[in-house]
């Protein structure tokens, strides 16, 4: 099969697509006959050995694939052979076949296509954990989105309009900002301000009475979460999702006290360790609103596996409106 393989983390450039051993499975693991996968920020960061966790090498990256089952370990009991499947993996997904836990498998959908399966499978279950298991979002709650026109952002935006919430995107641009009403955002926040610390601030009083919002979901970091911390009401909280930034910012702790905020963190991939039947509860409840029209990744463009440094370039140079998908070109 092919895959992209890492030897040894560096520039993105460096890693090729090889032709590689397919993989085998164990009795829990499910294998994969991939046909779309999903990219994100944090697998540029993986490929350069930037990202919180650093694989043995050589190894081949990726968390998100759909596709269908070729075959099942001995003890694997909630999918079968033939079956339309989503995989959240910790790596191994930019390849034409995947092996996973059993446990990280969801069928998808009947009325799902593959490529709209890979573009859901990180930004969705971040999202959900964000604004519903740590977010502990409620109905008629107004909150802020920053990095509204990203994957992650636009998946939160829609998230939270289907949880019963007015929700504020922070975007860059006037096009971000088209894109993030057009999924559902009720108004917009400006970050492109020179003085984002006092700007931010204002116009989010300006949108909510004086009061700030309930809720920030952040995954940008740097100046953005500094300043939209300031932006909170009374007993807001503000949720660390990322640092697409760069800069990963300090919170002083007299701060939170006096303001009466809690500063929340939003990490996936310990969900599916500690609390598996929580995400699997999470992945039902968004196929269910997606079933209802309330969901629906933004997808920017689709490239074949092959072009994988291409499409990476568009992340790097935040250029991203929604997601980007690659594809294999298997059936």
């Amino acid at each position: 099969m092919r895959a992209l393989v890492v030897h040894e983390f560096g520039p993105i450039s460096a890693h090729r697509i090889e032709d590689v051993p397919d993989p085998s499975i164990g009795e829990g693991d499910v294998l994969i006959d991939v046909k779309a996968i999903g990219l994100n920020f944090p697998d540029t960061l993986m490929l350069q050995g930037k990202y919180q966790t650093r694989p043995e090498r050589p190894f081949v990256p990726g968390r998100d694939a759909s596709g269908v089952v070729i075959a099942t370990g001995s003890a694997v009991n909630r999918v079968k052979q033939g079956d339309r499947v989503i995989a959240q993996v910790a790596t191994g997904a930019f390849a034409e076949k995947l092996v996973a836990p059993q446990a990280r498998c969801f069928r998808m959908p009947d009325k799902m296509d593959f490529v709209t399966g890979a573009g859901m499978v990180t930004i969705y279950n971040t999202a959900y954990v964000a604004v519903v298991i740590r977010g502990q979002l409620k109905p008629g709650e107004t909150v802020l989105v920053t990095g509204a026109s990203g994957g992650v952002g636009l998946a939160i935006v829609q998230l939270a309009k289907a949880k019963g919430a007015r929700v504020l995107a922070g975007v860059t641009s006037k096009d971000k900002g088209e894109l993030a009403l057009a999924n559902g955002a009720d108004a917009l926040v400006d970050l492109s301000a020179s003085d984002l610390r006092e700007d931010l601030r204002r116009q989010v009083f300006a949108l909510t009475k004086d009061r700030g919002v309930d809720a920030v979901f952040d995954p940008v970091g740097g100046d953005i979460f500094d300043a939209a911390l300031r932006a909170l009401a009374y007993a807001g909280r503000i949720v660390i999702i990322g640092f697409a930034s760069g800069r990963i910012p300090e919170v002083k702790g007299h701060y939170i006290l006096l303001k009466n905020i809690a500063v929340v963190g939003a990490p996936l991939d310990i969900h599916f360790k500690m609390q598996p039947q929580v995400m699997d509860a999470a992945v039902a409840d968004l196929f269910r609103l997606y079933d209802k029209g309330q969901i629906k990744p933004e997808i920017m463009a689709t490239y074949p596996l092959e072009r994988i440094h291409d499409a990476m370039d568009v992340i790097l140079a935040r250029a991203v409106k929604g997601k980007i998908v690659l594809t294999t070109g298997a059936g």
